[in-house]
């Protein structure tokens, strides 16, 4: 088996593994490793922080609700190194089903202090390995959460080397009653993995633009069974006249400069759920600015749009 050396400027790491891909975040360096688990083939995620002393643990073997097995690696900080702004996750990629019927996703877990609520975080459409979305992923994970990010597009996300003129053309491949098929079923893995063992009373689901959209349509068919709440931001193609059926209290977050996501529209679907469902509203920012920001004053929105969303998933989750 290979061996995977690193020479980080505080650490040197050394990982084991078939290695499949290597990518760098703005907070980690991500490894990821396959590993052959019967039926199930999953990939190991390695996150190594850059900004603190880390050491990884390597081959912790756990038991899912479906009594598979799961090898996760984790990073634990050393001893004396304040980790506040070094949480630690660790990550497994998950495949459901075979060859027309696979379906793949992203578990990060919070190693430290996880609050045992699952989450559902649906992609812009760009997918759930854009490095952006796995990043907005990594954060959430490490507030104590458990955050799932299906793949939707099974394997074909729009790029942003395709031509423009092409889009109406992808998007109307991406067959609606698939995606919401797919997402029902790992929607139905995250109810079995932590609802129905005890571990989370109630879900949270949270989307970005495409997947905003399809939160509304979750949340609808859901009927406040499994989701306690859901977060849209900038949410595009949503269904206004699926509102009514929302029994979960709903927070859009969008910026007032987005053509992808009128604030009137947005403000109209907000009022036909209420159940305490908000609209914030970020002035002159577009599209994107809360999981992709293009300039510092958009990164700092992003903080706070983060923020909000963490104190609100807080607040209707664990409260």
């Amino acid at each position: 088996m290979p061996i995977l050396s690193y020479q980080l400027p505080d650490k040197h790491l050394r990982s084991s593994g078939t290695v499949e891909s290597i990518f760098y975040n703005r907070n980690a360096l991500i490894c990821l490793t396959e590993v052959g688990l019967g039926q199930t083939k999953m990939a190991v995620i390695f996150l190594v922080c850059f900004q603190k002393k880390c050491k990884l643990n390597l081959e912790k073997s756990v038991q899912d609700a479906a009594n598979r097995k799961i090898s996760c690696s984790v990073l634990n900080v050393e001893n004396g190194i304040n980790d506040e702004a070094c949480e630690l996750v660790s990550g497994v990629e998950l495949s459901l089903g075979e060859d027309d019927d696979n379906i793949r996703a992203y578990l990060f877990k919070a190693v430290k202090n996880n609050n045992g609520t699952g989450l559902l975080l649906l992609s812009d459409i760009f997918g759930f390995e854009d490095s952006f979305t796995r990043d907005f992923a990594y954060r959430v994970a490490c507030n104590g959460y458990n955050i799932l990010v299906p793949d939707l597009f099974r394997g074909n996300p729009w790029t942003k080397d395709q031509p423009k003129t092409e889009f109406e053309q992808w998007i109307a491949r991406q067959n609606p009653e698939r995606i919401a098929k797919d997402i029902s079923t790992w929607t139905k893995w995250l109810v079995d993995e932590f609802m129905a063992a005890g571990i989370s009373k109630k879900l949270g689901i949270i989307g970005f633009c495409f997947g905003g959209g399809r939160v509304l349509e979750v949340l609808a068919q859901d009927q406040g069974a499994c989701f306690g709440t859901g977060i849209s931001f900038y949410g595009t193609r949503m269904d206004p006249l699926v509102a009514s059926q929302i029994k979960a209290p709903v927070l859009f977050i969008l910026g007032d400069n987005d053509p992808l996501c009128a604030v009137s529209e947005t403000e109209n679907i907000q009022k036909k759920i209420d159940k305490g469902s908000k609209v914030v509203i970020f002035p002159g920012r577009g599209h994107g600015f809360a999981h992709r920001p293009a300039s510092p004053e958009e990164d700092e929105d992003a903080e706070q749009a983060f923020v909000i969303m963490r104190d609100w998933l807080y607040n209707h989750l664990l409260v």
